[in-house]
């Protein structure tokens, strides 16, 4: 599924247009995001939680060229599946 497609089922179950959908989507998205810009912990019961963690660094390696290389420590955003998502997905 697409962000288009996303935006129709939104505005299908809420009954609302299709541009009020992508508008509270883009929203959600951007809030999100901002929330995760300042390392704060966004959890929706029963779906799951956005966070922000550190990833150590570490040593790579060039597949061209076979060369070692340094890759530093930066932070990554997880999003860790809550209770009852899991239960759908089985």
């Amino acid at each position: 599924m697409n962000k288009a497609e996303l935006i129709g089922l939104i505005a299908k179950d809420a009954d609302i247009s299709k541009r009020a959908a992508g508008d509270a989507l883009n929203s959600f998205i951007k809030n999100i995001s901002n929330a995760l810009a300042k390392k704060d912990r966004v959890t929706l019961v029963g779906f799951g939680t956005f966070e922000v963690r550190m990833r150590k660094a570490r040593k790579g390696r060039n597949p061209r060229t076979g060369a070692t290389l340094n890759i530093p420590a930066k932070n990554v955003p997880k999003f860790r599946a809550g209770a009852e998502l899991k239960k759908k997905v089985k």
